[in-house]
């Protein structure tokens, strides 16, 4: 089922485990705004994200009931899997320590493209290529009770792999590598529950966090295929540094509200304008018997950057000047899962972006549908359709480093499309051979083959062909993207 592919961790406290399953990591939206002398892809800051705590420790942290006492017994001290203490030994704080580690690497096959790349993605843009995707690594401990009703928890998250080009935070670490593996810090947060306000109490989450919007996010398994579909890629949030508030209003909804410096960027020389962004919205949790989770979720705030515009080799940089502070953009997500039955699982995720700045405006939705054939193969589907009304914003970024010079308003080479309706269906399988897990001792395989095909629904042709300087505008390829994907991720 697609839940399982969701980030763990990602939300603010014990009591917000279960709704991590619709607050889901949602990959990168990133779209810099752009000079208009060049009319440049516009790195839409915006994605959800998540953390990657065990399923053995998010399994203790469980939504409480009504009753105050069941939320003191949801804070209670759990076993982590760094120390083992011994049989009847009282735990102690540092007993709930967890450690997590993923490695992933893939292909993305397309025989027909003569730019060898896939356009429209970021993290498998690279055609025909076996690439190390991320080596991800956290040190984390879930929300537990350190008394009067009070918790706490962090999460330190790095990642390293050619995954990490599309997802820096400007500020931290940034540029420190530049070839096709770089780091990046992707989390750095700590967690709060405070018995406040409510019976169920208020978390708080304070640092680097993924975002809260879309459907798909960046760890390997926070997600049902190896490729991403373009509302996670382009137009949700990827990393913030703020604060995230969540006030438990009873058993089945949560009210979120936020603020933070803007999508993937942090504050002082290092943000990408001097106004704040916020995040609103209401999270519905175990509908219908537990069948039916949703949310309903904004960011808004200024994300252009107001540095001054630059030049080189042809290229611009995405500074605007001080018109930045001032032009809003605003994202919106409606994502709703649904449990048909005990093996199947739809879910419906629809995204909006409008960008004062650039005038752009982009939205789509996105359907999956997941089926546990038996417990170690999944099969999975998924269809979209997405619409780029200026073509600024579904951009490929092709030098190892534009998306990071994007950010931080350096010129950076890019190429886009014509406005465009893209279209993608994409079916595959997630598959846990028994065969070889049963004879590993640490952590779990996972291999995910699929086969996509992307279209222009409006006669457009951005695909398997490269932009210039001179023309970025990429109308000389094929309507048509036919590509056969595949990765393996081992887990701990």
């Amino acid at each position: 089922m697609i839940e399982k592919y969701r980030r763990k961790g990602l939300l603010l406290s014990s009591t917000l485990v279960t709704a991590s399953l619709i607050l889901p990591y949602a990959a990168h939206a990133q779209t810099v705004p752009s000079p208009a002398p060049t009319a440049a892809p516009v790195v839409n800051l915006t994605t959800p994200n998540a953390s990657t705590a065990p399923d053995a420790v998010a399994d203790n942290n469980k939504l409480v009931d009504d009753d105050v006492a069941e939320t003191e017994e949801s804070l209670k001290v759990v076993q982590g899997n760094i120390f083992h203490p011994k049989a009847g030994k009282p735990l102690s704080y540092w007993d709930g320590l967890v450690g997590h580690l993923t490695v992933e690497a893939g292909i993305a096959g397309n025989p027909w493209t003569r730019s060898a790349r896939n356009f429209g993605q970021f993290y498998v843009d690279r055609a025909n290529t076996v690439t190390l995707n991320q080596i991800m690594g956290s040190l984390s401990h879930p929300v537990t009770n350190i008394g009067d009703g009070y918790g706490f928890g962090f999460n330190f998250e790095v990642m390293y792999g050619s995954d990490a080009r599309f997802d820096p935070t400007a500020g931290m670490g940034d540029g420190s590598l530049t070839g096709l593996y770089q780091w990046v810090p992707t989390q750095a947060h700590v967690d709060f529950h405070m018995p406040w306000l409510l019976k169920r109490g208020i978390d708080i989450q304070l640092g680097q966090m993924y975002g809260l919007l879309g459907s798909e996010g960046t760890p390997a398994l926070a997600r049902p295929f190896y490729t991403f579909n373009y509302a996670s890629d382009y137009i949700v949030p990827f990393q913030v540094i703020g604060i995230y508030t969540t006030l438990h209003l009873n058993k089945y909804v949560d009210w979120v509200l936020g603020i933070d410096a803007g999508n993937s960027t942090s504050f002082g020389n290092a943000g990408n304008n001097s106004r704040p962004k916020g995040t609103f919205g209401f999270a519905f949790n175990n509908l219908m018997d537990g069948r039916l989770s949703f949310h309903l979720l904004g960011h808004f705030g200024p994300q252009g950057n107001n540095g001054e515009s630059r030049a080189a080799a042809g290229w611009y940089s995405a500074g605007v000047g001080r018109i930045a502070n001032e032009k809003m953009q605003y994202n919106g997500d409606i994502l709703a899962t649904y449990k048909l039955n005990k093996k199947m699982t739809v879910t419906v995720d629809g995204t909006y972006l409008h960008d004062d700045l650039t005038r752009d405006d982009v939205y789509g939705v996105t359907a999956y549908f997941a089926y546990d054939i038996n417990p170690n193969l999944t099969f999975n589907a998924r269809g979209e359709i997405l619409r780029d009304n200026t073509g600024g914003t579904i951009a490929e970024y092709s030098s190892f480093t534009s998306f990071t010079k994007a950010l931080t308003n350096q010129p950076y080479p890019y190429y886009v499309a014509a406005p465009t309706t893209f279209g993608a269906l994409t079916v595959g399988v997630t598959y846990r051979p028994e065969f070889i897990n049963k004879h590993v001792g640490f952590g779990q395989f996972t291999f995910r083959p699929e086969i996509r095909l992307d279209k222009s629904l409006n006669g457009t042709r951005p695909f398997n062909q490269a932009g210039t300087p001179e023309n970025p505008v990429v109308n000389n390829g094929t309507s048509n993207m036919l590509w056969f994907n595949a990765d393996a991720i081992w887990a701990f």
